[in-house]
């Protein structure tokens, strides 16, 4: 029996089943679309990724709202039978939940002094911020207690490295992470912008390429620069993709080529609806472990 217990968000874009089976519970988001809700599936159901990219297909743009107070509470309390909780929640940088996440454990922890609930930002995003509660999870099933586990996230949430690139920008555009006329003219000259994550989890598109496979070069070279033993590497790698499958199986070969001491498989995930809402399709990252991340320029 674990002596406490490790829980996440849906945003962790890796399937229900994989979490499941190593004991991690989630708390799923959800989006709308034409007022109806629809959960963060986590390929729980088979159609649910399908339904919601023809969606977006059909031009209907999904809605997503922070997870509450009072959704935080039940989840929190739906656990309470199992004893302490360290919950890593889907970074700031993305989402302001945690703060709701923060209040929640707090008044439950004023009411219940014999149990602890541990909230942790983890500035990450999608399936970086899956690889931050992976490596949690090896600590745990190593026999590490809770406050080390706490001590080793908070010294390695900023060293999780997200790198994507995408070639359909309106969903950029959308957000504003990309101008409008700046996504028209990468769209007519084939251009994708680089992007990473800085030090506070917020996006910034550092450098662009023309084409896909210039992009998955860009990232490759990026990642030997700032990946832990550089060419050597053999940490975890995860790449996870927007409804381009084909663009993440070459970034995985060239993955392959560039770090052949890469420790297991480099696994490829489904960005989930969530993140997927705000980035549309067409968006490769890859995920590793490596340096302090830049802060924003």
């Amino acid at each position: 029996m674990n002596r406490f217990v490790l829980s996440c968000e849906s945003t962790v874009d890796m399937p229900y089943s994989y979490l499941s089976a190593r004991d991690i519970p989630v708390a799923f988001y959800s989006y709308w679309v034409d007022g109806r809700e629809y959960p963060d599936d986590m390929l729980r159901d088979p159609e649910a990724l399908p339904r919601f990219y023809s969606f977006l297909e059909n031009g209907k743009l999904p809605f997503t709202s922070q997870l509450n107070e009072y959704a935080y509470t039940q989840y929190f309390e739906s656990l309470s039978d199992r004893g302490d909780l360290l919950h890593i929640a889907f970074g700031s940088g993305m989402t302001k939940s945690v703060q709701n996440a923060q209040r929640a454990a707090d008044a439950l922890n004023e009411a219940n002094a014999d149990r602890k609930i541990v909230v942790i930002d983890s500035l990450c995003s999608s399936s970086g911020y899956g690889m931050l509660v992976d490596y949690a999870a090896d600590l745990r099933d190593n026999g590490c207690e809770m406050d080390e586990i706490i001590s080793w996230v908070m010294a390695h949430r900023t060293k999780i490295h997200h790198q994507f690139f995408s070639h359909q920008l309106d969903y950029y555009r959308r957000s504003g992470r990309i101008s409008g006329p700046a996504a028209t003219l990468a769209t007519i000259l084939n251009i994708c912008p680089i992007m990473r994550l800085d030090d506070a989890g917020k996006i910034i598109a550092y450098d662009k390429v023309r084409g896909k496979r210039a992009a998955i070069r860009r990232t490759i070279d990026t990642m030997e620069q700032h990946a832990v033993g550089g060419a050597s590497y053999n940490g975890k790698c995860f790449i996870c993709h927007s409804d381009c499958l084909d663009e993440a199986i070459m970034t995985r070969a060239a993955v392959m080529q560039r770090f052949p001491d890469i420790s297991g498989d480099i696994r490829i995930f489904n960005i989930g609806t969530i993140i997927a809402s705000h980035c549309g399709p067409g968006t490769v990252a890859v995920f590793f472990l490596g340096d302090d991340r830049p802060p924003m320029a």
